[in-house]
């Protein structure tokens, strides 16, 4: 069975990149009939960010990106937590111990930071590998008696992974095809912290082993680590899984990777969810007002094509046509307004009643009654015209009160001398009509308009004045419907005031 894993650090609020990588893995996984695990890689908490790891669960369960198994579902191959899964490293870190494939580095931190400035200087880079190692303080370049005694005295150490010099590897990545890599470009990475924790590296391993992952599908960024891994495989003499690494999500601009700052500058979230980061307020796509369909369509097609044409899919949908031959290798870049685009398709394929619903939500927000007021053939009239919910209410705020000024560029254009005298008669007009459906009232005026030969501006434009205050909004008569008669007639009264007094 296809069995994949997303596999966050709790280190501050979920990145869309992490987002898209959690959202290719479940389309993977279900369109394969396969499984899906959260895991918590926690191992480094020198960085973990508190309420970071329920942000992660939380974000991931508004767009509706749902896992098998996980610290919240629970699953026989549990903890999902690696910081709850301690001496299980510990046995594996042996394992290594035992068959060679790590040794004991008592290196301190300032040595190494010396030997790096050293090389700085020179104008060269410090590796510690198979060209340094043996001139280091290891368990490979000090006798066995020193090891002992700096063991015995309690010095701090970490393992490193003996990294085999000047080997070739093959490998074959699901999405960018065969790759080779030179083990000479490669340092002896740390598996093991002076604390006892695991490294990502050796914990990731050991758990997608444990965990029986067949499929790793992850961010372009770790595609440098892919070596080290397949090493560590073949020192477990274990098979390693299937790896597919993901384009990165790049800025607006095309270049380089999307950061935060990008979002910060540019005012567009890069997060699933708001997030209190320390102090630091992190805009999220749901407080924005997005719909997480609408998220999950945009980030879905960021990557990945389809194929066809099609551009909106359900996640249902996402699921049956998703495979990861159709995942891009190169970056996709970003678009703001393409986002804001999805939501606007998701605010049309919904009904004016589900809109409705939300705006009510508002509206209550406001302390607005719309008790008398159709709240639902407003949303018919209006809703493509917004992509958000919240921009409704600037939309539509005219239905709900009475205009109080008159936009004077508009009024300047559409009102002439004789304004005042047609919008007087245009009230006797409507008042006579015997319902305010709109092709009643729209049949009256046009009538009236054509009897007297004007061109439709001539009451069309100080009409809709009238009613909205400013020149915008639908059909004025489907307008007046909503607003009913007696309100009508009484802004288009308000005006003729208006223009009276000046």
């Amino acid at each position: 069975m296809v069995r994949v894993r997303f596999a966050p650090s709790p280190t501050g609020p979920l990145h869309i990149g992490g987002v898209r990588t959690a959202l290719y893995n479940y389309l993977f996984a279900r369109h394969n009939g396969g499984q899906m695990i959260l895991r918590i890689e926690d191992t480094d908490q020198t960085r973990y960010v508190e309420g970071a790891e329920e942000y992660i669960m939380n974000s991931l369960e508004w767009c509706g990106i749902k896992f098998d198994e996980g610290i919240r579902e629970g699953g026989k191959y549990g903890p999902y937590r690696q910081s709850d899964r301690k001496d299980i490293y510990a046995k594996y870190a042996q394992m290594l111990i035992d068959n060679g494939s790590v040794y004991m580095a008592f290196d301190t931190p300032e040595e190494l930071n010396e030997l790096r400035a050293a090389a700085e200087k020179e104008g060269k880079t410090f590796i510690y590998n198979f060209s340094t190692r043996m001139s280091l303080r290891n368990s490979l370049s000090i006798s066995k008696e020193e090891v002992d005694e700096l063991l015995k005295n309690g010095t701090p150490y970490v393992l490193r992974f003996k990294v085999p010099e000047n080997r070739v590897l093959e490998t074959h990545d699901e999405i960018r095809g065969d790759i080779t890599f030179n083990t000479k470009e490669m340092d002896d990475k740390v598996l093991m912290k002076t604390d006892g924790l695991p490294t990502y590296h050796l914990a990731n391993i050991v758990d997608d082993h444990l965990m029986e992952i067949t499929h790793v599908i992850r961010g372009e960024e770790w595609l440098p680590s892919l070596p080290l891994h397949i090493l560590l495989y073949e020192a477990f003499g274990w098979e390693h899984p299937k790896f597919a690494h993901l384009p990165l999500i790049l800025k607006p601009s095309g270049k380089g990777k999307l950061s935060k700052r990008d979002g910060d500058q540019l005012g567009f979230p890069v997060f699933p969810m708001q997030f209190n980061n320390n102090g630091e307020m992190c805009k999220g796509y749901r407080e924005d007002g997005y719909f997480p369909e609408a998220f999950i369509n945009m980030l879905a097609l960021l990557g990945w094509n389809p194929g066809t044409e099609q551009e909106i899919f359900s996640m249902d949908e996402l699921i049956k046509e998703f495979t990861i031959e159709r995942v891009g290798k190169s970056g996709s870049r970003f678009d703001p307004d393409k986002t804001k685009w999805f939501n606007h398709q998701y605010i049309l394929k919904k009904s004016a009643e589900d809109v409705a619903e939300l705006f009510r939500k508002d509206l209550d927000a406001r302390g607005v009654d719309y008790s008398k007021i159709d709240v639902v053939r407003i949303c018919e009239l209006m809703k493509e015209r917004i992509s958000f919910i919240h921009e409704m209410w600037d939309e539509t705020r005219f239905f709900f009160e009475t205009p109080t000024h008159f936009d004077e560029k508009f009024k300047k254009k559409s009102c002439k001398e004789d304004t005042a005298e047609v919008l007087e008669t245009l009230i006797t007009i409507l008042d006579k009509c015997s319902d305010f459906k709109p092709e009643t009232t729209e049949s009256a005026v046009k009538a009236w308009i054509e009897g007297n030969e004007w061109g439709f501006g001539k009451v069309m434009s100080p009409f809709r004045l009238a009613v909205v205050g400013e020149g915008k909004g639908p059909s004025v008569f489907d307008m007046i419907e909503v607003i009913g008669k007696d309100e009508t007639l009484k802004r288009i009264g308000n005006l003729v005031k208006e223009l009276r007094s000046c």
